[in-house]
């Protein structure tokens, strides 16, 4: 057994391994008509694993195959190799190679009779990191200030057409992201872009870092990426939506198809010369088309229901980390949902001098997802009745089981309003969300069934995105359902877009990092400065037919991949391709959805054990254990006090209370104090005087100096002195309305004290809240059932959960939520949480 250098025991040196296997192993020799395919960004040790054998005219494959292990060259798996499914594209016979009993990590080859695979490495963290490579891309295409070039463009956006108001008014629409390589920017891609990112920090936290500012620069501001990502989506979208009967759907328009430039070296005229502004195309529900083509435009449904949809979601995710804005977005889900009910049907983009624009024809879709989301987040009954009609007005995603579409005829690609409105549904209505996704799949299945990558996408234009959505929509129906009958067709779909195709091409740029990428995509980043366009998914591969009809399509150089095309499908890394090998934004936008999900099903507790902190404070501790702190504050009223103290020690179990230094010195409050304390409750400081540290609005702005914090903090410790509890006994300190920034994080652990805040994603903070504040109001029963249903819906639960109430509230508040305590700690219990202190929660 030839001696195995030490270069190649690492993954960071495949190619050498393969190389000395190929010479040093004479039974491993390469076939000149066959390949292996494989997933090159790896495999999870639990998840399914196949690998795909090519073959043209005149090769056999072997009967069985071996998984050989690049560390030891002995094999580790053996297994028959599949049937034969005939015909795809180029090759003669497809074979399928499944090893998912192989569980053990390691860096490992295929051989199967004179063939071998691409090293792959089989690990649980094979995917950590790659959301947020996916990241990348975003940042780069962002218009506005762009990161990436550190420099701004599009700043004069724009100027209104087909509005309310004169054509050729001035307004300010910078910002966003741009669509492709083109700078043109719609709502649609970017709304539900925006969905995408947003939906992923909610369902996985846990797997993005905090390495960017929310400019995109380098640096650290207590938010994760994605959320920084997503909140330059939704800030865009506000402006697109600036007025209750405002919503506007496009700005620029194919007159920008002038030739490769950067963003900050844009030429194109629209006619108020170069650079100089850009029209913005409001949703009129009429065709649109400034020049020889119009769209077919028939309402406003399809744009404001997606609208609508990032807003909620927005809006429910900003809660806590930024009530004022959280408000605002509220209130613009509720404006720019009430335009699709006014105006239902579909908002096309608008073409001008070509015939190509996104055709999309249903809108239905976008409503179901746009009332569901607003559901979730008002708790109004109407919204989930809305929803429900919706959804059986398109129960399946119409491209699904097809062989072709018009472009983005049928988008966004899945439906993820079934999956949102079944989150708070009963069991019927579940169930028959659940069949729609099922039928959906279905259809796919019957066309994948045949071929041997499990290939049921129409290769139209975008087909990886259509690829990416669908892989999604079957995680979705496996979250929802517990079915895993489709799991191998889900994992396909991904294997595919990494490498499991007939190019062996991963069709993310510089995804994995010694891949196989596309090294010369159609953008104006790579091809005249080479700069990398890290992260981002090209279109994907489209019917011969398609291609050879497209205008104004050249290849530059020559195709490296011309013995794997063929007239019924072809993939090009080529820059002057197009169709097939251009990046787009909202693509890479669901595969960071997908990559978090796979991230996350990895199961790695290691990341999940470690506290979540925003802006350094901590608002969540270890989500593989089911403990919860129940908290209270308190600063003028103490009503609950008596019945919370009542209810612990009924339930035998010990809450945190944070109070005011007002509150320790209020005499008439003296009596609960002195309960809570004997009876083993924790005692920590909310401040001494109940002051606003920073700025609702800018939360970088300090409203007080580190002299008048620590003053302020040292007078409440002065309080719990005379309770016999010092610093080292009340170690955590909850800010005053639980509002900080990063310095106020800083000035507590000069203080020696460590920052906690409550855990987003219910609305048990709104407990102190009563009618006359109108849409802020939230009723017991709606709090009760948000609590109940984050811990139905979250991956995670309510495991290390922070949850926060109020000792007190206003006696405009008839309806008191601490009534609910008894209920809510018995149906938590059943549920098997165990409720303790903050400081056992967190040390």
């Amino acid at each position: 057994m030839p001696k195995v250098p030490d270069q190649i025991r690492t993954r960071f040196k495949p190619v050498i391994c393969l190389l000395i296997i190929l010479v040093t192993l004479p039974w491993t020799g390469r076939a000149e008509n066959s390949w292996i395919r494989i997933n090159q960004l790896g495999y999870q040790p639990a998840s399914i694993k196949v690998a795909v054998w090519v073959g043209k005219r005149g090769s056999e494959p072997a009967s069985t195959f071996q998984v050989i292990d690049c560390k030891t060259f002995k094999s580790v798996f053996t297994g028959k190799s599949g049937k034969d499914f005939g015909e795809f594209g180029p090759f003669s016979k497809v074979i399928r190679l499944n090893f998912s009993q192989l569980k053990s990590e390691g860096d490992y080859f295929i051989s199967c009779g004179k063939t071998v695979s691409p090293v792959f490495r089989v690990s649980k963290d094979v995917y950590t990191g790659a959301a947020d490579f996916g990241l990348r891309y975003m940042r780069q295409q962002r218009s506005g200030f762009n990161p990436f070039l550190k420099d701004s463009c599009h700043t004069t956006d724009g100027y209104t057409m087909y509005g309310p108001m004169p054509d050729t008014t001035r307004i300010d629409v910078s910002g966003g992201w741009h669509d492709a390589t083109d700078y043109l920017q719609y709502a649609t891609t970017s709304a539900n872009a925006t969905y995408h990112l947003l939906a992923a920090y909610r369902d996985f936290p846990e797997v993005f870092s905090d390495k960017h500012l929310a400019n995109g620069l380098v640096g650290v501001n207590g938010t994760a990426d994605v959320l920084d990502e997503a909140r330059w989506g939704l800030d865009w979208l506000l402006k697109m939506h600036p007025k209750e009967d405002w919503l506007f759907n496009q700005l620029a328009d194919d007159r920008d198809h002038v030739g490769f430039r950067l963003p900050t070296k844009d030429s194109a005229d629209y006619g108020v010369g170069p650079g100089k502004g850009r029209p913005v195309y409001f949703a009129s529900g009429v065709p649109q088309g400034l020049g020889k083509y119009k769209n077919k435009s028939a309402g406003v449904a399809s744009i404001a229901g997606k609208f609508a949809s990032a807003f909620a979601l927005g809006s429910s995710l900003y809660t806590n980390l930024n009530p004022q804005f959280s408000k605002l977005l509220n209130q613009k889900s509720r404006s720019s949902y009430q335009l699709g009910l006014n105006k239902p049907g579909v908002a096309q983009t608008a073409p001008n001098r070509s015939p190509y624009f996104y055709e999309e024809d249903n809108w239905s879709d976008d409503m179901e997802l746009g009332s569901a989301a607003l559901f979730q987040l008002t708790g109004e009954k109407k919204y989930f009745e809305e929803s429900l009609k919706f959804s059986s007005q398109e129960p399946v995603t119409p491209w699904m089981g097809t062989d072709t579409a018009r472009h983005y005829q049928w988008y966004p690609f899945h439906n993820f309003g079934h999956y949102e409105l079944a989150k708070n549904s009963d069991p019927r209505n579940k169930a028959t969300m659940a069949l729609y996704y099922k039928t959906g799949i279905q259809k796919v299945w019957e066309k994948a069934s045949k071929n041997g990558f499990y290939q049921g996408i129409p290769f139209i234009w975008c087909s990886n995105n259509l690829t990416t959505s669908f892989a999604i929509q079957c995680y979705l129906y496996r979250q929802m359902t517990g079915d895993n009958q489709f799991q191998e067709l889900e994992q396909a779909c991904f294997d595919w877009l990494f490498g499991c195709n007939p190019w062996g091409k991963s069709m993310v740029y510089g995804l994995p990092e010694k891949g196989d990428t596309p090294k010369y995509p159609h953008s104006s980043f790579s091809l005249l400065y080479q700069y990398p366009l890290d992260g981002g998914l090209v279109d994907g591969p489209v019917y011969g037919s398609i291609f050879k009809n497209l205008k104004g399509l050249t290849l530059s150089g020559e195709d490296k991949y011309a013995e794997f095309q063929s007239d019924y499908v072809v993939y090009h890394d080529d820059a002057g391709d197009y169709s097939t090998n251009e990046p787009t934004m909202d693509g890479t936008a669901s595969l960071i959805y997908l990559l978090a999900a796979k991230q996350h099903q990895s199961g790695d507790k290691k990341l999940k054990k470690k506290p979540v902190k925003v802006y350094g404070g901590i608002i969540r501790g270890d989500q593989t254990s089911k403990k919860i702190a129940l908290v209270f504050t308190g600063d003028e009223h103490a009503d609950g006090g008596h019945y919370i103290a009542d209810v612990l020690h009924k339930e035998k179990i010990k809450a945190s209370f944070f109070l005011t230094g007002n509150f320790y010195r209020n005499q008439s409050f003296q009596p609960v104090i002195a309960r809570l304390k004997k009876e083993g409750n924790y005692l920590g400081s909310h401040s001494d005087k109940h002051l606003l540290y920073c700025d609702w609005e800018k939360r970088d702005s300090l409203l007080v100096t580190r002299e008048q914090f620590q003053a302020d903090i040292s007078n409440s410790f002065e309080e719990l002195k005379k309770l016999n509890i010092d610093k080292k006994q009340a170690s955590y300190f909850l800010p005053p309305y639980e509002w900080y920034n990063d310095s106020i994080t800083d000035w507590t652990k000069q203080s020696g004290l460590q920052l906690v805040n409550y855990s987003p994603g219910t609305r048990s903070t709104a407990d102190y809240t009563y009618p006359e504040l109108g849409a802020r109001y939230a009723t017991s029963k709606t709090i009760y059932n948000s609590i109940l249903n984050h811990e139905e819906d979250s991956h995670d639960g309510l495991n290390g959960f922070i949850l926060l109430l109020h000792i007190g509230v206003d006696p405009r508040r008839k309806d008191k939520f601490y009534k609910y305590l008894p209920e809510s700690i018995n149906e938590l219990k059943k549920r098997g949480y165990q409720f303790v202190k903050i400081d056992n929660l967190l040390d």
